[in-house]
């Protein structure tokens, strides 16, 4: 069984809920099977409040997503997020009692990637249910262009879930598998170190010590030319 579907899928299909927050690809809402676009003013409440993954308190979700103004202007411009996703008839952020939150009836796409990334460092979990979620590539399209901290800490520790997928393949012997979940990983993010470490063992495993070795120059290039240093010791040791 091959690791990923050849391209990721945009949408996620979430069966028992009338709506959902399509983040992987997003933002954007489905309500009773209906795409429904996020306005440019509300885009970023959503998306924060569907990441928390709980109740959120208000104020400091305003301080997060407008951290260079007043205390003032920030609520101000939270309320105004809020009003424009109601207006656009978006109605899935309670926001009662001082708090944020998705109602009970709307479900995340990120929440199921969410769940598939913590049973993957669980070893009473059998591999080939990991690998039966074919949409896992779309974690590389975890909000795209989107840099604020609270997203790219949740696609990193996505990504990171792959490194740990790809050397648990390692481990079984499943090595071609392996090498497709790391590429998945070097793909997202060709700095991340972690994920080239993945690629190099899967490589090596394998009995590929060309292709590991072309893998090493391809990163020991990118990172002379973006960063102007060397690849670490430990990995140039790799593939001595």
């Amino acid at each position: 069984m091959a690791v990923f579907s050849g391209r990721p899928h945009r949408e996620v299909h979430l069966p028992g809920s009338s709506s959902s927050v399509h983040l992987l690809g997003g933002p954007f809402i489905a309500v009773d099977g209906e795409r429904l676009d996020v306005p440019e003013g509300g885009k970023r409440v959503l998306a924060f409040v569907a990441l928390a993954g709980s109740a959120v308190d208000r104020h400091r979700a305003a301080g997060s997503l407008w951290p260079d103004v007043s205390d003032d202007r920030a609520a101000g411009n939270l309320r105004s997020a809020l009003w424009r996703l109601r207006s656009v008839g978006i109605d899935v952020v309670d926001s009662a009692n001082r708090t944020l939150s998705l109602t009970s009836a709307t479900v995340v796409d990120v929440d199921l990637l969410s769940q598939w990334a913590a049973q993957v460092i669980d070893e009473s979990v059998p591999t080939e249910k990991l690998l039966d979620v074919q949409w896992r590539g779309d974690a590389l399209d975890l909000l795209p262009g989107w840099y604020d901290d609270w997203v790219i800490f949740e696609r990193e520790r996505l990504l990171h879930a792959l490194d740990m997928l790809s050397l648990r393949l390692v481990r079984e012997g499943r090595f071609g598998e392996a090498v497709e979940a790391a590429l998945l990983a070097v793909e997202a993010e060709p700095l991340r170190e972690s994920a080239q470490r993945a690629l190099l063992a899967a490589h090596l495993a394998e009995g590929n010590l060309i292709e590991a070795r072309r893998a090493y120059a391809r990163y020991a290039r990118l990172l002379a030319r973006e960063l102007g240093v060397r690849p670490a010791v430990e990995l140039t040791r790799l593939v001595a």
